[in-house]
Formats: C-alpha cells, sequence, structure tokens
C-alpha cells in the first residue's frame, strides 16, 4: 500500500479510480487493521491497489474490481459506525458477499422474522455470528424458516457451525427449552481400539467437534451448568433411541455415517416445539463397506416434502483456510 505503481494485471488503458472519503479517522484505522491487513487482504483477492491520503481511500484498478472493492470497503465501515468489529473473517466474508451487506439497522431480534432486512446475523451469548457466502446466509434462513432441514456439503463450509450458532440463539431467546446435539459415534477410518473410562470417557472423543462449536457460543462455565441441568445434551446417535425431542433445537452431525434404520429412528424424535438440523458430506462415509448411508436415503426420499429444507454447499462456501478449498477440488476432481 502508499506506492503509485498501478495493479501489474490492470491493462493501463482500462485503470479506473473510486475515491472514498470515511469522516472517522479512528474508525478508518480500524478499517485498514493492523499494518493494513486488511486493505492488503482486499488488494490481493481483487487486484486492486488502495492508497490512503488522509481521511480518504483511492482505489486503483479495472472498473469491476473496483467498483466491487469500494463496496466492501464501505461495507466494512458501516460495520465500524454500528459499534461492530472488523476481523479478518468479516474481510473474507464481505469479499465473498461483494460488498453487499450494508448495515441497515437490523438487529438479533430480528431473525425470526426472516431477516427482512439488513445483514443475517445469529446472536449468541459471545459474539454475533455472520454467514460468509450466499450458501451459507440461505442457510441460515432455512433452519430459522423450518421445523426440519438438511445441510450436506464439503468440510469447511459452516454446516455445523452455523446450526450450532442458531440452536444457542433459540435457546436464549426462549425459542426452545434445550439444545441436543448428537453424531454418531463412528471412527474415521482408522480403528482406535479399547478407550479407557467410563461411558462418557468413551463416546466424548467423538462429540469433542460439538463441545468447540458450542463453546464459541457460549461462556465455559456456563456450558458447563447447562449440561449438567441436562439444558444441553451431547450424546450418541444410539442414544436418541426411544426418546421423543420436544421443545428442544437438535442437532444431528456427520449424518452420513448413520445408518438408514439409525436415520429414520432419529427423525421420528421431532417432538412439538422443536427444530431439527441434519448435516452431512456425503464424501466422508466411514460406514462398513455395503452399508448404505442413511444420509443418501434421507435425501432421495423425503425431498419431496415441501416442509423439509435441503440445503447444499460446495467448496466456493469452505471458510477454512483458502488450502481447504484447493483440496477439496482436488479430490472431487479425481472422484
Amino acid at each position: 500500500m502508499g506506492n503509485n505503481a498501478p495493479p501489474p494485471a490492470a491493462d493501463l488503458g482500462t485503470l479506473q479510480e473510486s475515491v472514498i472519503e470515511f469522516p472517522d479517522n479512528m474508525l478508518l484505522i480500524d478499517l485498514c487493521g493492523e499494518y493494513d491487513r486488511n486493505l492488503a487482504e482486499i488488494e490481493r483477492k481483487l487486484a486492486v491497489q488502495i492508497v490512503r491520503r488522509g481521511n480518504h481511500l483511492s482505489v486503483l484498478g479495472e472498473d469491476g474490481p473496483v467498483r466491487e472493492a469500494s463496496g466492501v470497503l464501505q461495507a466494512l465501515y458501516s460495520r465500524l459506525e454500528s459499534g461492530r468489529a472488523v476481523e479478518s473473517g468479516d474481510v473474507d466474508r464481505e469479499l465473498r458477499m461483494g460488498g453487499s451487506e450494508v448495515e441497515t439497522g437490523a438487529h438479533a431480534g430480528d431473525q425470526l422474522e426472516m431477516f427482512k432486512s439488513g445483514p443475517v446475523e445469529i446472536k449468541t451469548r459471545k459474539k454475533y455470528v455472520e454467514p460468509r457466502t450466499e450458501a451459507q446466509k440461505s442457510y441460515v434462513r432455512s433452519l430459522f424458516a423450518h421445523e426440519l432441514a438438511f445441510g450436506i456439503g464439503p468440510a469447511g463450509t459452516g454446516k455445523t457451525y452455523l446450526a450450532v450458532a442458531v440452536g444457542v440463539n433459540m435457546f436464549i431467546e426462549g425459542h426452545v427449552d434445550r439444545i441436543i446435539l448428537s453424531r454418531p459415534a463412528v471412527e474415521a477410518g482408522e480403528k482406535l481400539g479399547y478407550l479407557p473410562g467410563d461411558m462418557k470417557d468413551k463416546v466424548d472423543p467423538y462429540m469433542q467437534p460439538l463441545y468447540d462449536a458450542l463453546n464459541d457460543f457460549l461462556p465455559a462455565k456456563q456450558v458447563q451448568k447447562l449440561i449438567e441441568e441436562k439444558k444441553i445434551e451431547i450424546a450418541p446417535l444410539a442414544f436418541m433411541r426411544g426418546r421423543t425431542l420436544s421443545n428442544a433445537f437438535v442437532v444431528l452431525d456427520e449424518a452420513q455415517n448413520a445408518t438408514s434404520m439409525q436415520m429414520k429412528m432419529f427423525l421420528t424424535r421431532l417432538g412439538e416445539g422443536s427444530r431439527m438440523v441434519i448435516t452431512g458430506d456425503r464424501t466422508q462415509i466411514d460406514l462398513p463397506r455395503g452399508v448404505p448411508s442413511g444420509l443418501a436415503d434421507a435425501e432421495r426420499l423425503l425431498t419431496r416434502i415441501p416442509q423439509i429444507s435441503f440445503n447444499y454447499f460446495t467448496s466456493k462456501d469452505v471458510v477454512r483456510h483458502p488450502l481447504v478449498a484447493a483440496i477439496i477440488e482436488a479430490y472431487e476432481a479425481e472422484g
């Protein structure tokens, strides 16, 4: 940043410049980020050059990228004006969304009104969670709108993370009385052998990703207290048999590793006042050879029921390290 050389990819004949004024210098510092890292990220992703002059940012490059970068900068600045921080994940989100999510005044209580205006946000005890891609945004809308929703796609696309965030939101807003998180206790392609300890010690390693998500949204002491009070349950899929899950937000993670019989058992646990989310990745089935996946069966049998939402993700929705998306694409091309 700060030099006057045009972006190397641009044709000098097509260069455009957009100058944006930001009235609050302190917010502008936050917008730029430490050592201008936020600006550097926008420059790298959009092949533009951003130069700061006082309280103005000058964006130089080809017409389309300049307009997109200007929209991203204005959306991030609006976020700062509303009192929220700008972190690297927020920059990534606006780049994916094209800077379309400028703050319009919608707040946490608007979720159940389907985010009629403003950004899609999920309020939890520790932070606000925002979808970073259009598929994620559509998925979050579906979780609030449907009693039963599926999220299907590769690892790293936020399927479980966003589902748990919505569950925490609905719990703290009083729309459900408890949160129930479940996974099949299936080893991921390796034999772990005998695990010491009581039943909780044996199954907790399989459930750890669900604990991790919860701890992102609720203080650790509160998570522990709610687990003790049975307001939050984290249990293997096999423990769901025979139960009716009423007034609960229920998530079945890694559903590709449920058998057809287990999937039917789980889906029929849905009780009054409950929401159920099923997440899975069809490319990571760890069931024994010849055992059909319950996720595939559910997708085949239930897609015509209008009250059930099916939401799909691709490698373009991966929000982990950029290499994860490239790795997924490489495996998809080979398969």
